[in-house]
């Protein structure tokens, strides 16, 4: 699959719903099934939730619900945005980690949205994939934060838990965010039915809008 799915002249009008829906496959979100004992199935009402909201917000063509892949199918090929979540352990084999490395390396993208307790084993499997290559800080400035709603702090905080500061961290792959890793925010929990957890409006809104920035980036400036 060509992970280059918007040409970037049309992108920021097909972006910001400026143009007609686009052409083209229906494309969706991988919520990807994990080995290690991670409740990776965690928030199931929140990617549906994203969906409707990037189906509403712009003019990408979208399916309804996400397509749960793993790491050795041929579907995963089919997803530019893969999406893991979870509060406890991730592992992945050094299979896994092969087809991963591939998947990004032609332009896939990685959301792992730390659900409060994956951080530990979240941060040594991404070590994993391209050893040399440090998990960064993502720089205010970066696209992701401003491609169709503006986050001039950066990614926002939605779920408290214990008071940290929510950030957004990195692998740059030859310039291009090839995996973002949400931290101290619970994105996935604000995504999710309101009375899950009863997160205020402006917090969910501020979690659906972080949410289309990131799928956006995927699917218009990947490969």
């Amino acid at each position: 699959m060509n992970r280059r799915l918007l040409p970037l002249a049309i992108a920021f009008a097909v972006l910001t719903g400026a143009a007609p829906r686009a052409p083209g496959p229906v494309l969706t979100i991988g919520r990807l099934h994990y080995e290690g004992g991670g409740d990776w199935y965690a928030n199931p009402s929140s990617l549906p939730n994203l969906l409707a909201a990037i189906r509403d917000r712009t003019a990408l063509r979208v399916a309804v619900e996400e397509q749960v892949v793993t790491l050795a199918e041929d579907e995963l090929w089919n997803v530019p945005y893969i999406y893991m979540t979870g509060h406890g352990n991730v592992r992945w084999s050094d299979r896994d980690l092969t087809t991963l490395r591939r998947y990004l390396l032609q332009g896939g993208f990685l959301h792992a949205d730390d659900n409060y307790g994956m951080d530990a084993s979240i941060r040594r499997e991404l070590g994993r994939i391209f050893p040399d290559l440090p998990l960064v800080e993502v720089p205010l400035d970066h696209p992701v934060y401003h491609l169709v709603y503006d986050f001039p702090k950066g990614i926002p905080k939605i779920h408290e838990h214990d008071g940290k500061p929510a950030q957004g961290f990195g692998l740059i792959l030859d310039g291009r965010l090839a995996v973002y890793y949400s931290y101290q925010t619970d994105l996935g929990d604000g995504w999710e039915d309101f009375e899950v957890h009863r997160d205020p409006p402006e917090k969910r809104e501020a979690a659906l809008r972080m949410g289309v920035n990131l799928f956006t980036y995927a699917v218009g400036f990947g490969g």
